[in-house]
């Protein structure tokens, strides 16, 4: 059979119900055929990198640090061993990006209190000078001990911790006319928190030198109680007698 022509305005009169498609002359305009099989793009799957946890066990989600002047040089972020491998020490302020619990570590990993006594006292270390792994060994064990007191999580113990005995004046020297003066000064948040770690682990120092104490049950019995605001803390007695001599010396 023979097409029918019926196109455009005569196909208008004989159907007025049915709209005709027209181009931009007045002609019928071609219809694109649907593709049968049309493929939807692939969605992209994102690959989340895993959370990094201080020694596998602890997140650093949801410490607060309450004492916005701390704030600022003190870095949680961390590897699962925090062990920065001297990354830190090349570069003035470095070690404010390093992670407090390898800050802690290196607090402990001293000697001790060296040739003078504090508090009337010689404060030895427990053998881990330069022994970063028996060091780390000792914050994880003194770490799982806390958790277990505190119920808490002991990175967050430890930064209540900070707070607490991190000392806001100190005193120094100056010379006028011959004579030593002692003068009241203000310590930087840099200072505040080195000070603070470096009372915290001569605290496990005194609890296990010659003492059945063991240095991580030391560590923990002495962030548990610095984290309260204990008195009987040494890190925090330390503070209190600190801030007493400078109050003196204004």
């Amino acid at each position: 059979m023979a097409e029918q022509p019926g196109t455009g305005r005569r196909e208008m009169q004989e159907n007025p119900g049915r709209p005709a498609m027209q181009g931009q002359f007045g002609q019928s305009a071609p219809q694109t055929p649907a593709r049968p099989h049309a493929h939807k793009p692939a969605e992209e799957k994102k690959f989340q990198m895993p959370k990094t946890l201080v020694f596998g066990k602890w997140s650093t989600d949801g410490i607060r640090i309450a004492d916005l002047g701390l704030a600022k040089y003190i870095n949680l972020e961390t590897k699962m061993i925090p062990h920065s491998f001297g990354k830190m020490s090349r570069g003035r302020f470095k070690k404010a990006e390093m992670s407090i619990v390898e800050r802690l570590a290196n607090k402990v990993m001293r000697s001790g209190q060296g040739k003078r006594k504090l508090s009337g006292k010689y404060i030895r270390g427990r053998n881990c000078t330069g022994k970063k792994l028996q060091t780390l060994r000792i914050i994880e064990k003194a770490f799982e001990i806390t958790e277990r007191q505190a119920k808490e999580n002991p990175l967050q113990v430890l930064i209540k911790a900070i707070e607490n005995s991190a000392p806001r004046e100190d005193t120094t020297r100056i010379k006028r006319g011959g004579v030593m003066y002692t003068v009241a000064v203000d310590l930087a948040p840099l200072k505040r928190i080195d000070e603070a770690l470096k009372n915290i682990a001569l605290a496990a120092f005194q609890a296990s030198f010659k003492s059945k104490t063991s240095a991580e049950e030391g560590l923990a019995r002495e962030l548990t109680l610095a984290a309260k605001g204990d008195s009987s803390s040494f890190a925090v007695k330390r503070r209190d007698e600190v801030e007493r001599i400078a109050k003196a010396s204004r």
